[in-house]
């Protein structure tokens, strides 16, 4: 199963983001798409602190935000989460197409 499959499953579910830049997000996912943007409600943000790096910087809650999923170092998933449950991969793989007489897959026009 895939990561970003997994995560699509954990909707509801209260987590805490790290992202590229120190910034940590902890909130509850509302959404998350297959390119792991994610949607976050009743958040709470903590900027890194620049000055000085062993103090935490500014809180800001927010109501909602979006996460670019390229910006996510990674996830903090809580210890409560049943994975064996959400670990269960539930799509059917597709089966191969039988390939029909004389269809030899080419890209060329006879």
């Amino acid at each position: 199963m895939k990561l970003v499959r997994f995560l699509m499953k954990c909707a509801n579910e209260t987590v805490t983001i790290e992202l590229k830049n120190g910034t940590i997000v902890h909130g509850t996912i509302t959404s998350v798409t297959p390119q792991m943007n994610t949607a976050l409600r009743a958040v709470k943000m903590t900027t890194k602190n620049k000055a000085n790096h062993s103090a935490p910087g500014e809180t800001i809650s927010l109501d909602t935000i979006n996460i670019r999923g390229s910006t996510i170092r990674y996830y903090i998933l809580p210890d409560s989460l049943p994975l064996d449950t959400l670990l269960i991969d539930d799509q059917p793989k597709p089966k191969n197409k039988a390939r029909k007489e004389g269809d030899r897959g080419g890209r060329g026009v006879v």
